[in-house]
């Protein structure tokens, strides 16, 4: 029932922003969707298996939102920035993006361990839920890599890119922490990524030298 998962899903979370997840009900979460308990049961299993899908949900629409950053025409830099500056306004915007990118869970969160939980679920999404979860290192590596592979053109070293992309994706995390002043991430980003980078040095166009030009004046 994917359309009754996703109204328990959005009922979950805005319960979550008005209470701790240990005071929220499930009987609660299901009258909010409109839908019965034994559903909510039945889609989940459980109040933490509710918590995984939860957390799940809002890993893939974080990713979801750098593949659209990520995503078109413009220049690399610019979606490089466009995924930064995502990172960072997910981060600030959704709590359980913010726990998942930094690994800080406080107690008003559900907290579902990261490591795959023992699955019955005949619902797949469920069973992917309940599959292992993204720790940040993952997140690191999935934004980098996603990013190297959308930004990759003839002439870039594989190496050297991905080694850039990770700095972006570094860097935007820690402006989760500190915000960054005037300028912004598109500054930052720039800064580690040029819009055009320099190249190999070019031969000189000048014209070489003659012979008498090149003997040392007595």
């Amino acid at each position: 029932m994917p359309a009754a998962r996703e109204s328990l899903l959005d009922a979950a979370y805005a319960a979550l922003a008005r209470r701790p997840w240990s005071a929220v009900r499930m009987v609660d979460v299901a009258a909010r969707a409109g839908v019965s308990r034994q559903t909510l049961y039945n889609e989940f299993g459980s109040k933490d298996g509710l918590a995984r899908a939860l957390v799940r949900r809002e890993a893939d629409g974080y990713l979801a939102g750098v593949e659209r950053a990520l995503a078109g025409p413009a220049e690399a830099c610019d979606r490089l920035t466009a995924a930064a500056e995502w990172t960072a306004a997910a981060a600030r915007d959704n709590v359980l993006v913010r726990a998942l990118l930094t690994g800080c869970w406080t107690e008003r969160l559900p907290s579902p361990p990261l490591t795959a939980a023992h699955s019955t679920a005949m619902v797949p999404a469920q069973r992917r839920a309940d599959g292992p979860l993204p720790a940040p290192r993952d997140f690191v590596r999935i934004v980098r890599d996603r990013a190297a592979t959308a930004l990759a053109a003839p002439g870039t070293a594989p190496a050297e890119l991905l080694l850039r992309c990770e700095l972006v994706v570094r860097l935007a995390l820690s402006c989760v922490a500190a915000p960054p002043g005037e300028g912004g991430i598109a500054e930052l980003v720039r800064a580690v990524f040029p819009r055009h980078p320099a190249g190999p040095a070019r031969p000189s166009s000048a014209p070489t030298p003659t012979a008498e030009a090149r003997s040392p004046r007595r």
